[in-house]
């Protein structure tokens, strides 16, 4: 493990700073949108052409990998996303920040490929899910803090923006100065959404509300706490909340998950996500308690993804995991750009609340798709041992490589064979089963 980490510190360091500016950036352009006088509706199809970005960029880096490999395209997307950011900090019109924001999420999609995809080279089957986890600490830490750079300096001057361009260029740099040859790039088969959701209907409706809050929460979170006229330090800290929450029950969610079944867990933490949602309402904006809440809440919300791929994994056969992950980015991407666009028009009509009435609408909704799974009898795993291991899913829902990565086909085969192995060598402990009486 410490070889890999040694290894790889060049893109653990670059991800790590390109996440941190990524962090400021949402909440930056929130703000700073209401700031300028856009309306609610306007800002939240701004802040959604971020993810309509991440739908383009996911599909398309592929082939610009193979074309010039992984270095290039980390280097070009890192310099186009400088860029973006510049012209937003120059150019104050909804127009032009939505195609940045657009440009954007492009460019963090082709990062994120590069950046999974080798990581998932250079780990081998027994210290890949380590490694992994490593990488996806340091995203999270990176945009947390991120949030509190919006301390620095006003969002009103174009400070912030150079300071993320600075942040996001720099990020570049380790990746360049490299001397490991980057790794191989193979693309696997794709799978439509119509044929994934007849194979798991409640992976599908669970994957596409899970990614309309994540989309609420980083999409209209700023704006919810702007216009409760939080202080700068205060919106900084509601959206590091988010990030925190999740970071501490990712773990216990997972094993859980693991131990009680997905689905079981899908019903609890759906609905108490939807109870803590519409608690957070009933306190007063601001206070320590209304901050736990929301912590609480990000610790409920923000694993739910990892929760929806480990749910649908244990439906498929192994070869046909890498292909069902695209049609899962597709569902997330529907719903992380509906949701802040959705949201926004809500908020726009019926008030600020509704930013987390929304939220507890979405996971009322989950739950609901849960129940009916269960009295349409959708198929499950026969046994908790017979589940995959839960796997932490990327940044805001986004694990963009999933279905891409080099050998990831024959490392989601591999694992099932060692599954089977594991289950073989518990039967032959047991002994032969009695014969029927």
């Amino acid at each position: 493990m410490r070889k890999e980490l040694l290894a790889s510190w060049a893109l653990l360091v670059g991800i790590g700073l390109m996440m941190i500016g990524n962090g400021l950036q949402g909440t930056l352009l929130s703000v700073r949108a209401t700031l300028e006088g856009f309306d609610t509706q306007t800002t939240g199809v701004v802040m959604a052409g971020y993810f309509i970005g991440m739908m383009i960029g996911s599909a398309v880096s592929a082939k610009l990998i193979r074309r010039v490999g992984h270095i290039k395209v980390f280097a070009a997307a890192a310099s186009v996303a400088s860029i973006s950011i510049l012209i937003q900090g120059s150019i104050v019109d909804p127009w032009v920040w939505w195609l940045m924001r657009i440009m954007t999420g492009a460019c963090l999609a082709a990062i994120y490929v590069v950046s999974e995809s080798w990581l998932n080279d250079r780990a081998s089957n027994e210290n890949r899910g380590a490694l992994l986890s490593v990488y996806m600490l340091i995203c999270t830490l990176g945009m947390g803090s991120g949030q509190f750079l919006l301390n620095v300096a006003e969002p009103t001057t174009t400070s912030l923006f150079i300071l993320i361009s600075i942040l996001v260029s720099i990020a570049s740099v380790p990746i360049l100065l490299t001397a490991r040859p980057a790794p191989r790039f193979d693309s696997s088969d794709s799978m439509s959404l119509v044929k994934l959701y007849r194979l798991s209907p409640l992976s599908v409706q669970s994957n596409l509300l899970t990614g309309a809050a994540h989309g609420t929460i980083f999409g209209m979170g700023a704006v919810y706490a702007v216009n409760k006229g939080f202080s700068t330090a205060e919106v900084a800290t509601f959206m590091a909340a988010f990030s925190l929450g999740g970071l501490v029950l990712q773990w216990p969610i997972g094993w859980a998950s693991d131990r009680y079944g997905r689905r079981e867990l899908l019903l609890w933490i759906s609905l108490l996500a939807a109870v803590v949602a519409g608690f957070v309402m009933t306190i007063d904006a601001g206070s320590p308690r209304f901050f736990l809440a929301v912590t609480l809440l990000g610790g409920l919300v923000m694993p739910m993804y990892s929760l929806c791929i480990a749910y649908l994994n244990d439906r498929l056969n192994p070869s046909d995991l890498v292909a069902a992950s695209g049609a899962m980015l597709l569902a997330s991407g529907i719903g992380l750009t509906a949701g802040p666009i959705s949201v926004a028009f809500l908020m726009g009509q019926f008030g600020d609340d509704m930013f987390f009435a929304a939220i507890a609408i979405m996971f009322v909704l989950v739950a609901l798709a849960v129940l009916r799974s269960k009295a349409t009898r959708e198929v499950t795993a026969q046994d908790i041992e017979d589940q995959s291991p839960i796997l932490t899913a990327g940044p805001i829902g986004s694990p963009v490589a999933a279905f891409n990565a080099p050998d990831a086909e024959e490392y989601a085969v591999a694992l099932a064979e060692d599954q089977l192995d594991v289950l073989d060598e518990l039967a032959s402990e047991e002994g032969p089963p009695e014969p029927p009486r």
